[in-house]
């Protein structure tokens, strides 16, 4: 973490876990845990806990976001939600890109690339996904491969754009495995991202642009990697459903 730079992030992300009532009692279960964090934190949540969460998550510091929005305003989308219907439900943020979204869901880096600029249209804060499949990291290409996600996903995406944007490295063989890319690899891949922004948008916005590490981060493995200079956060999947263990996780990153 650099936080003489940017902000450090972190951000729960429930995948398809818990209904409205769970949903609202694990807010509340967080939001003392991490009342003293010196780091901004989020819960991304199923569009069908949305106001439940927003609810209970008003007036503390707990940030609430989506998991995924569509790239249209409105349609014959079935199925869809779009930037503005989470907007005007006064949602912060949304992912976009992750990896199980690629895997499953037929998402390219062309769609991302429409669903980040919808949502920064609509005045939503992006948090993006990029990392590589396990025989892409054998292969060596690791770097190469984030680096060209990284610039399709910003394609048309201004400076002051930059501003609203997290960058979420997660290696799809650590997702949900329980594997771990060790700190060292989490932040060399962290900072070819940071490198392939400064390249786009210059040093400055660079710098300035928060960088998590999505790989299976934990209560156990949290401190470890938040120590490393490039990873500015975490963007957690499993330990997020765990009060107790969430708050390791931000207290790790609050110092």
């Amino acid at each position: 973490m650099n936080k003489a730079l940017r902000k450090v992030v972190i951000a729960g992300n429930w995948k398809m876990n818990k209904n409205p009532d769970e949903a609202k009692k694990l807010v509340e279960d967080i939001k003392p845990l991490v009342a003293n964090a010196n780091c901004d934190v989020i819960v991304c949540v199923p569009y069908v806990d949305l106001t439940n969460v927003l609810a209970a998550a008003a007036g503390s510091n707990v940030k609430v976001g989506a998991e995924n929005c569509h790239w249209e305003v409105s349609g014959a989308y079935t199925g869809e939600i779009s930037a503005q219907m989470l907007k005007s439900m006064n949602v912060e943020y949304v992912i976009i890109g992750h990896s199980e979204r690629r895997q499953y869901f037929g998402e390219t880096d062309v769609t991302v690339n429409l669903r980040v600029k919808a949502a920064l249209a609509a005045g939503l804060k992006v948090i993006l996904c990029v990392g590589e499949r396990l025989e892409q990291r054998e292969q060596g290409v690791t770097c190469e491969l984030v680096a060209m996600q990284t610039k399709i996903a910003l394609g048309g995406i201004s400076d002051e754009d930059m501003k609203n944007i997290i960058i979420a490295y997660e290696p799809v063989w650590a997702i949900g495995t329980g594997k771990t890319a060790t700190s060292e690899q989490a932040n060399e891949v962290n900072l070819a991202i940071r490198e392939t922004v400064a390249q786009l948008y210059g040093k400055a916005v660079g710098d300035a642009t928060t960088v998590q590490y999505g790989g299976s981060m934990n209560a156990a493995n949290a401190a470890e990697l938040l120590a490393q200079p490039d990873v500015d956060g975490g963007l957690i999947g499993g330990a997020s459903l765990k009060p107790a263990d969430f708050a390791t996780i931000v207290s790790a990153a609050s110092k």
